[in-house]
């Protein structure tokens, strides 16, 4: 099911919700409208229990260009521009329970690199192109900053922030912008085999697991080791523990993973 034409469209399909970015007049720059819907859709997604994983894709050659320049000039006379959503949206995907699966096939600038880094995985095309523009334009990438740099090598960080210079999708994925680069044509593919690993995983491991990802190291190893295994514990003997036990024990998939049939009674 796929929703009428709005800034971003929405499709679900086998436990996979699709946000496409649909503002190609503006490349898909982040307006207010857009980041509204692009809110608004993550939010259902994650009210959805049949949803499994979010991908973040886009019409158009260019998959984000980062703030909407034209609605920023219109707005310093009220002094607040739309720059100051962007931190909500970011938030969002990065905090949201569910895998985000970003989808690049052409160039992001400025914000929308900070879009790709908040996701869990993005996979590009190697011909896609990113930069940090900001400075070039008298500003500074902050907010992004909170994405962006915990995913990037902190040399290269240095240098792409300062310069603003251009870089292909093969560097992205060697400083950590990126989890992977592929030639364009093999980038549907690519993408299709990230969500169906993705959507094996049971829903509260996969919320489970982004936990562990976002938690911060501990002082005392002891006392780190002593709260992760009762966390390990607490997944053992939770339902999805027990049932993912005796499907790998019986060689069967466990009752999470869609199927046409669960779809259909969904």
């Amino acid at each position: 099911m796929t929703t009428p034409d709005r800034l971003v469209r929405v499709a679900t399909a086998r436990g996979v919700t699709t946000l496409t970015l649909d503002s190609p007049h503006n490349r898909n720059a982040l307006s207010t409208p857009l980041m509204t819907e692009l809110l608004a859709g993550l939010a259902a997604a994650v009210a959805d229990d049949t949803v499994r994983v979010v991908v973040l894709d886009h019409t158009g050659p260019v998959f984000c260009s980062g703030a909407d320049l034209k609605e920023t000039a219109a707005a310093y006379a009220s002094g607040s521009v739309p720059a100051g959503m962007l931190g909500d949206v970011l938030a969002a995907v990065w905090e949201c329970p569910k895998p985000v699966l970003a989808k690049v096939a052409g160039p992001a600038r400025a914000g929308g690199l900070g879009l790709i880094a908040a996701a869990d995985l993005a996979v590009c095309a190697e011909e896609a192109t990113f930069a940090f523009t900001e400075v070039r334009i008298g500003v500074v990438p902050a907010v992004i900053s909170a994405t962006v740099l915990p995913r990037l090598l902190p040399r290269a960080a240095a240098e792409l922030y300062l310069t603003g210079d251009t870089f292909d999708g093969r560097r992205a994925a060697e400083i950590g912008l990126v989890t992977a680069a592929v030639p364009a044509a093999g980038l549907d593919a690519a993408v299709e085999r990230f969500a169906a690993s993705l959507v094996r995983g049971a829903p509260g491991a996969l919320a489970g697991a982004k936990e562990l990802l976002r938690r911060p190291p501990g002082a005392d190893l002891r006392t780190e080791i002593a709260a992760l295994s009762a966390v390990s514990t607490t997944f053992f003997l939770s339902a999805e523990g027990r049932e993912g036990v005796a499907a790998f024990r019986e060689k069967r998939d466990a009752a999470w993973v869609p199927t046409p049939a669960r779809e259909a009674t969904a």
